[in-house]
């Protein structure tokens, strides 16, 4: 990000970086590189593009020349890598897990390692969760050496969920065959190697595994049941959940669970007539149908914009005496806005509270915003500073957001911004990315392109630590370049290229007029290539 902010200092920062690294790299990450610094999100960028741009101000106090001179002098063991980094560092990428566990073997520094923690295991299965060959060597070099001389069920579970997602199935099966030789398979294992078999296409394999439970020491029950229909239905093949829990009824009884599984399923299917008829299958089982069992098929009906079906389900739960409760009413009320049916919205909320159900943040959150979309700005500021205080109800950041955002789309910046204030000074919300987006809009809004945009964006960087996303690049790119900026946007473009975010085609498109206009044929030339790379 300095490359947008600060090109007047990249030079200086060079022979500074060795002690800056060695005063503030962390100890869980891996050894070094110059590269990998550069192209760090929160390191400076390659190199400047232009100068003269709006300055932003970073405090930097590692690397000034009064950090250098007043720092304190270090101990030998302090410099020493962690076991972490090292055996991060003795890993080559590509390399066969064969290959890796050999290595890390023969390699001295590892081997004076004589006990491998649990945390560190799990830590180096995190770090090699996209690299299943790596993932798999460490395991195999750190299983024998593990505190219980055996591999955690943590780290068993994960490997297997590494090996699952990378689609390699067979070294998958291995592994569960051996924590099951050593009876450290458990359920959850089980769930996620089921979830992989499923999410593969291999449904019948999942199925397998679940007719394998006794194998691994565990039982059939209504539980392990509903993990196995569980992972059918989120794959869309909920005929075969339903036809094998029909199966298994006479040995595993089903529960509200169970059928609520089965409903969500056939809504997610759009065959919402069977969800309708699994809650009369539901009581014809002794099994009451729930809160969950008629939100679950409302939700359908709003996505559907079905909302009459909606308001009959509510006074079907409350004959069978299941009361709505807030999060079905904010669900409902959500869907409501959507459609702007901002009144029906509203009276929903009052026959909410008319009915003794207790509003949450989230209920709130979402009354703000149906109050702000149907411009009711002094009630939506009425329900924040008044009634969520009242009832006890503390506002998060999506409160704050939703009050930020009604402020500037009303033009009321500086409310927007004493919110900012009050947000940062609270113990229970901070901002995020998506708190600057409608400050951001104002900038380009009211031609504020210099020192409040800066300051914006400095404050995102710098004091909150916030990483630009592909929508708030793009924001900027656009805004910037409506606002006749188009070296600033075009420093923003090469910011997220050098950070593997890829700029939408529309914004290169845009980018590439604007820097043609301005006669910057380099920059115009390297959007081009990456165009042809879209």
């Amino acid at each position: 990000m300095l490359s947008m902010f600060y090109p007047m200092i990249y030079k200086s920062l060079i022979p500074r970086l060795r002690y800056f690294l060695r005063r503030t790299v962390s100890t869980s990450l891996p050894p070094f590189s110059p590269m990998s610094f550069f192209s760090s999100r929160t390191a400076v960028a390659r190199r400047p593009r232009t100068s003269g741009l709006p300055p932003i101000r970073r405090a930097a106090p590692n690397l000034s020349s009064y950090a250098l001179r007043d720092a304190p002098p270090r101990s030998p063991a302090a410099d020493r890598p962690s076991d972490l980094e090292t055996v991060v560092s003795r890993v080559r990428a590509g390399s066969s897990e064969h290959e890796v566990l050999r290595s890390l073997e023969r390699d001295p520094s590892c081997a004076s390692i004589a006990v491998v923690p649990h945390g560190l295991v799990e830590k180096l299965l995190h770090r090699f969760r996209d690299d299943w060959k790596s993932a798999l060597g460490v395991f195999r070099w750190a299983g024998p050496r593990a505190e219980s001389g055996r591999a955690s069920p943590e780290a068993c579970d994960a490997i297997v969920d590494i090996l699952g997602k990378s689609r390699r199935m067979d070294r998958m099966r291995e592994v569960l065959e051996e924590m099951s030789r050593g009876k450290l398979v458990r359920l959850s294992t089980v769930g996620k190697v089921m979830r992989r078999f499923a999410g593969a296409g291999l449904w019948e394999e999942a199925v397998k595994v679940f007719d394998e439970l006794g194998d691994f020491g565990l039982e059939k029950n209504t539980e392990s049941m509903n993990l196995l229909l569980d992972t059918l239905c989120k794959e869309r093949r909920v005929e075969q959940a339903r036809s094998i829990m029909l199966q298994l009824k006479p040995h595993v009884l089903p529960d509200a669970r169970t059928f609520n599984i089965l409903i969500f399923g056939w809504c997610k299917i759009n065959r919402v007539d069977e969800a309708q008829w699994t809650i009369q299958e539901m009581k014809g089982h002794g099994v009451r149908p729930c809160v969950i069992s008629y939100s679950t098929i409302m939700q359908f009906h709003c996505r559907q914009g079905n909302f009459n079906k909606v308001y009959q389900l509510f006074d079907e739960m409350r004959d069978g005496g299941s009361l709505p409760n807030v999060v079905t009413y904010t669900t409902v009320m959500h869907y409501l806005a959507k459609s702007e049916e901002f009144d029906e919205a509203l009276q929903l909320a009052e026959r909410m509270k008319l009915d003794g159900c207790k509003p949450d943040t989230l209920f709130y959150n979402c009354l703000i915003h149906v109050l702000a979309r149907a411009g009711r700005v002094r009630d939506a500021i009425d329900v924040f500073e008044v009634e969520m205080p009242t009832r006890g109800v503390r506002p998060n950041t999506p409160t704050y957001n939703t009050m930020i955002s009604m402020f500037c789309h009303h033009g009321q910046v500086q409310k927007a911004m004493d919110l900012l204030k009050e947000m940062e000074d609270s113990n229970f919300a901070k901002p995020d990315v998506q708190t600057y987006y409608p400050l951001l809009k104002s900038c380009f809004k009211s031609g504020k392109t210099d020192g409040f945009l800066s300051r914006l964006l400095d404050d995102m960087v710098n004091k909150h630590h916030l990483s630009l996303d592909v929508s708030a690049y793009t924001l900027l790119i656009h805004g910037l370049c409506r606002a006749d900026k188009a070296d600033w946007a075009y420093l923003l473009f090469d910011e997220m290229v050098g950070q593997d975010i890829s700029p939408r085609y529309q914004t290169c498109l845009l980018l590439l007029d604007e820097v043609k206009q301005k006669n910057m044929y380099d920059a115009a030339e390297r959007i081009e290539d990456f165009m042809k790379k879209i």
